[in-house]
């Protein structure tokens, strides 16, 4: 039986998705092989990662100035892709909201002159800093920031401004709402939250940005390695890829970004207002700030915590339990997750709390 899985990443895909993979498996496109067994030079598979970029440039309006990349290492390998190639000046700001935000800015600091903007660790990041009266400093490369904070639950609803080149890292929010790809010179986001399987990072990156890489940038992390050999200089993580494929048709056929944005805020509109409204769950994000893909909540005790996470897994809710940084619960409820998935997580709470206020 199918659960409800609210994991953070990897996260559950389209039901109809999995379906066709599994279709597909023995037999991909006629070619009497697995998607997993095609070489990544044959051109079934080059087919594959055209057709990818294609609907992505599509369903986010990326101009052609842009350049769509499928690479391995997950966002966090991205962490110091991003300065070995884009650190000319040798300076770059960066937003600290998270964990991996974090992650990213020590990172940066092994390669040259980065700074720490605004940070909202003081509160155990549960708001964004004000981006209007955020200030940078001059002659920087790039200000880094983190699009949507998985494990904390908050997102930007502005982003920073400057005249300098914005890097965003868009892992668990990317393709669930729309937004302007010409603010950024680059965008990265790991699959495994609302695309694809984990072993693929998508990288959106202007194409005037991956000519200067640093001398020491080792060769398979420069962006115009990959740019020149459209994603496939080695073997890619090709699995990844179809599955991405897969989703982007399938959220084409949805209606696109603007109609997942509007189930999203509907969903994250009914979790919210249900934990708004009662007395025994609470999230602490400031409402603003609040993400629409990652809900962390917690009830009155760390005990009722532990048997609500028991309780909901042996009842079809999986991967509840919240990451250890905040404790608690968190609902991750990306585009594949039903409203009829976050409408029956309301129930059981409900449930719960009748049996345990």
């Amino acid at each position: 039986m199918r659960v409800y899985n609210f994991s953070a990443g990897p996260s559950m895909l389209p039901l109809e998705v999995l379906k066709q993979a599994q279709e597909e498996l023995l037999d991909f496109n006629g070619t009497g092989m697995s998607i997993t067994e095609i070489s990544h030079r044959a051109k079934p598979f080059e087919a594959v990662v055209n057709e990818a970029v294609s609907l992505l440039k599509e369903l986010l309006n990326i101009p052609d100035n842009y350049y769509v990349l499928f690479v391995q290492g997950g966002a966090s390998t991205q962490f110091e892709a991003v300065p070995l190639n884009l650190l000319v000046k040798g300076k770059a700001d960066y937003i600290v909201t998270g964990n991996f935000s974090k992650k990213a800015y020590k990172e940066a600091k092994k390669y040259g002159d980065i700074a720490l903007a605004a940070s909202s660790e003081d509160k155990n990041f549960t708001y964004i800093p004000d981006m209007k009266s955020l200030k940078f400093r001059d002659d920087i490369d790039y200000v880094h920031f983190t699009s949507n904070n998985t494990i904390f639950g908050t997102k930007f609803t502005e982003f920073p401004h400057t005249d300098a080149t914005l890097v965003c890292d868009m892992s668990s929010n990317i393709l669930s709402e729309e937004f302007d790809v010409n603010k950024f010179g680059l965008i990265y986001a790991g699959a495994q939250k609302n695309l694809a399987p984990a072993g693929v990072t998508i990288v959106i990156v202007r194409k005037d940005l991956i000519e200067n890489p640093m001398s020491i940038c080792p060769t398979m992390l420069k962006y115009k390695t990959q740019a020149t050999e459209n994603s496939l200089y080695n073997t890619p993580p090709c699995f990844s890829i179809y599955m991405a494929l897969l989703v982007l048709r399938n959220l084409k056929k949805m209606g696109g970004i603007k109609e997942i944005q509007k189930i999203n805020e509907y969903k994250a509109g009914l979790l919210y207002d249900y934990i708004d409204n009662s007395s025994f769950y609470t999230n602490n994000v400031v409402k603003a700030d609040r993400s629409i893909m990652n809900v962390p909540f917690v009830t009155p005790s760390e005990e009722l915590n532990d048997k609500f996470v028991k309780q909901a897994a042996a009842s079809g809710f999986v991967s509840l339990k919240g990451h250890r940084l905040v404790g608690g619960m968190r609902a991750s409820i990306y585009n594949a997750m039903p409203v009829e998935g976050v409408k029956a997580l309301i129930e059981f709470m409900k449930k719960f709390e009748k049996e345990n206020a």
